[in-house]
């Protein structure tokens, strides 16, 4: 069969390269792909922000199995207008999107349905934001109501901060159309996780959880990002609390979206603060995460496709998925300036070697290959991604690999997992 991956990034690299293992695939193609993929699948030129141009695509390839990787083609409706030409396509209508491209979508949503999740105010205006400022306490969360590709969500240190924060995601000049809904939210201490499901419209299967690493810097400070790093393990939570979340929120999101008129099938990415009082949801995503498909595609020990097409034919199960017991990590390598601005083109080095540590896979998110090198085009570059019996030895076999690579301004977090080995070792 022939597999249609569409995307460009780290979660596209992983999605091919696992896709490519089953035995029923006999072509992966990826659109548009990128450098490290060109060298495992076709790559295809497609405009993502175009319904029209991913059609073309489809009428050209006729693939037996589209997965779609990023949420701009899900929120622009790329899966509805698939299924209309009977395309098999693996992934969210635009309708059940709207749990990740509208925030405020989402928290009145599960306000409805009664899901865990932060207090919030809905701000459209600057008289909205000073009438809803006092009912908080400080630090306050302010977040883009639109997709911001991870860099939507400023916590503000005082009530001041968050007003000018709201104030400039509102006018436009901050975030522009993602910023034109506003929304305030309790800030919520505990772990974050990063809880994965597979749902075909009624049922549920849970993915292995993963913890993601956020912030650009070690210790978790300065600016948010796409995402630096994550981790995945056996013992990240237990089965009691797998059992609650599937039961408490991915279970009530999915009969909830079936009865507003919004079937819900595809990946259900469900971004949790394990606080005090329980979990609570933070976020969803309507695809699969990024860095985190990295690690967990790592421990899957069953074939992908078999378990996408349950999904869209409507037959998930609780078997869907065998995992490995082994831990894995995924260590992200940037441009400098990321999250911010930052330069590309610059020659990276010490791929091969990297590769060759064992139980390690480099998948490339941002880069280009041209003349026989490979040089940087993204601000996430690359995600070292490795997987031992031991979270240790994981997380050794990762930066072992990640010592091998340069690239001019190349920066990383040497902390991923660092708090999960300090508390495994108490």
């Amino acid at each position: 069969m022939k597999v249609l991956v569409l995307g460009s990034g780290g979660r596209e690299h992983a999605l091919v390269w696992k896709l490519r293992q089953s035995t029923r695939v006999s072509d992966v193609v990826c659109a548009p792909g990128n450098g490290g993929i060109s060298q495992e699948a076709e790559c295809a030129p497609v405009d993502l922000k175009s319904v029209d141009s991913m059609v073309e695509l489809a009428n050209r390839l006729r693939p037996d199995l589209t997965v779609v990787g990023p949420e701009v083609p899900l929120m622009l409706g790329v899966v509805d207008e698939f299924r209309r030409r009977e395309f098999p396509i693996f992934g969210p209508t635009k309708m059940a999107a709207q749990l990740e491209s509208s925030k405020s979508f989402a928290k009145e949503f599960m306000q409805r349905h009664r899901i865990p999740t932060a207090r919030y105010a809905i701000c459209t205006s600057a008289h909205d934001i000073k009438t809803a400022l006092p009912h908080f306490h400080t630090p306050i969360v302010v977040k883009a109501d639109g997709l911001a590709a991870g860099k939507g969500v400023v916590i503000a240190q005082s009530k001041e901060d968050a007003a000018t924060v709201a104030g400039d995601m509102l006018s436009g000049k901050m975030l522009g159309d993602a910023g034109h809904r506003v929304v305030l939210e309790e800030f919520l201490e505990g772990e974050e996780l990063s809880f994965l499901v597979m749902s075909d419209g009624e049922r549920v299967t849970p993915l292995v959880a993963a913890r993601d690493h956020k912030r650009i810097g070690d210790g978790d400070t300065g600016p948010n990002t796409g995402g630096m790093g994550a981790y995945s393990t056996e013992n990240i939570i237990d089965p009691k609390m797998r059992d609650w979340l599937v039961t408490h929120i991915a279970r009530p999101v999915v009969a909830g979206m079936k009865a507003e008129g919004a079937e819900y099938q595809g990946i259900l990415y469900c971004g949790l603060m394990m606080t005090a009082r329980g979990p609570q949801v933070l976020e969803f995503n309507t695809r699969f995460g990024d860095p985190e498909t990295q690690p967990i595609l790592m421990r899957i020990d069953s074939d992908l496709v078999d378990a996408l097409e349950s999904s869209i034919h409507g037959r998930a199960s609780e078997g869907e998925f065998k995992w490995s017991q082994d831990a894995s990590v995924c260590v992200v390598l940037a441009s400098a300036g990321y999250p911010g601005s930052y330069e590309a083109g610059k020659r990276i080095e010490g791929l091969a070697a990297a590769a060759s540590v064992e139980g390690v896979k480099v998948f490339h998110a941002g880069t280009d290959f041209r003349d026989g090198a490979f040089y940087t085009s993204g601000g996430r570059v690359l995600g070292v991604t490795a997987r031992d019996a031991t979270l240790e030895g994981a997380v050794r076999r990762a930066y072992e690999a990640v010592a091998n690579i340069s690239f001019d301004g190349m920066q990383y977090r040497k902390d991923i997992a660092a708090r999960a080995l300090q508390q495994n070792s108490l």
